[in-house]
């Protein structure tokens, strides 16, 4: 199979999570968690009181963050550090990956829809961090998120 020009492209935009470690990892799993406990806590609701509430808040506010902003006036990085605090025991450098991103031409920035911070630190522990020139996160789009 013949090798793609990819030397005329100058920017890289990688997504995060679960496209640069496989969903198996269940990552987010530990995020959605660490969300229904800071709803329950921070509303004084019961589980199943805070789940119809992220439902609702993903519904029509696209996310469960910018309901708690719109609806609650919430500060968002405090919540944000507060949910993307996950064990990341189970993630492994991916020495094949990093250098597959290496070797592409070009800038490569990371854009999720976690935290800045979020995408920094699976980056590290997978091993690519040193291949990305920017991380960018959900703060740094005003708090919305991909794909609006």
């Amino acid at each position: 199979m013949p090798k793609a020009d990819l030397a005329h492209v100058e920017t890289w935009v990688f997504d995060m999570d679960n496209t640069l470690y496989p969903p198996e990892l269940r990552l987010f799993d530990q995020v959605s968690a660490k969300i229904t406990a800071f709803v329950m806590r921070e509303l004084a609701l019961e589980r199943t009181e805070a789940d119809a509430l992220r439902s609702r808040y993903f519904r029509d506010y696209g996310t469960t963050l910018a309901g708690l902003m719109a609806a609650h006036g919430l500060d968002p990085d405090p919540y944000l550090a507060e949910v993307h605090a996950i064990d990341l025991s189970g993630v492994a450098p991916d020495r094949r990956l990093a250098d597959a991103i290496a070797a592409l031409p070009g800038r490569k920035v990371i854009y999720t829809n976690g935290s800045r911070a979020h995408g920094l630190n699976i980056a590290q522990a997978l091993g690519l961090a040193e291949c990305f020139a920017a991380f960018y996160g959900v703060e740094d789009a005003g708090y919305v998120v991909k794909p609006h």
